[in-house]
């Protein structure tokens, strides 16, 4: 349960809320010398400003390759080379990209409550295999499945909550 709510905050990250964040390039990859590689194993990744991120590659050759995988990622940015670095400028969201990017935001924690549900429904059948094959008694297979219930409401009340935070994060011009 733990890993899905790690998951979920590595996808919230990825979703851009106006605010420039090297961890928006993690996903990418660059071809290095026949290897792919992520940009910041190749390039020192930091922020100008609030909307703008700067990329400047160990190797001079490696600025083509750069450029051309944040243009294939389809991010919605339009990096601006200059021949020693290139900057990514984030333009402003208007009011309709913010309400999908939320719709995106809580199709992403819905995901997490279902895995997290799945891992509850594992661990439940488990308990109940080992009733069956008379491995722990019934009185300790019910307080174990409350307190897996327990563990699911705390951590679908942390997906809750990383949600809200990351919609109020969108929503604020």
């Amino acid at each position: 349960m733990h890993k899905a709510i790690q998951f979920l905050e590595s996808e919230l990250i990825k979703i851009r809320a106006g605010k420039a964040n090297p961890q928006m390039l993690d996903g990418l990859s660059v071809d290095y010398y026949g290897s792919p590689m992520s940009i910041s194993q190749v390039a020192n990744v930091s922020v100008l400003d609030a909307r703008t991120l700067s990329i400047q590659p160990w190797e001079k050759n490696m600025l083509q390759p750069i450029e051309r995988a944040i243009i294939a990622a389809n991010m919605g940015v339009t990096p601006q080379n200059d021949g020693v670095l290139i900057r990514i400028f984030l333009p402003p969201l208007t009011e309709e990209r913010r309400k999908e990017l939320t719709k995106v935001v809580k199709s992403e924690g819905e995901e997490t409550k279902i895995a997290i549900r799945n891992l509850r429904r594992d661990a439940n059948e488990h308990l109940k295999r080992l009733v069956k094959d008379k491995e722990i008694s019934e009185d300790e297979e019910r307080r174990t499945q409350d307190e897996i219930q327990k563990l699911t409401d705390r951590y679908v009340a942390d997906v809750d909550k990383l949600v809200v935070e990351k919609d109020k994060e969108i929503m604020t011009v």
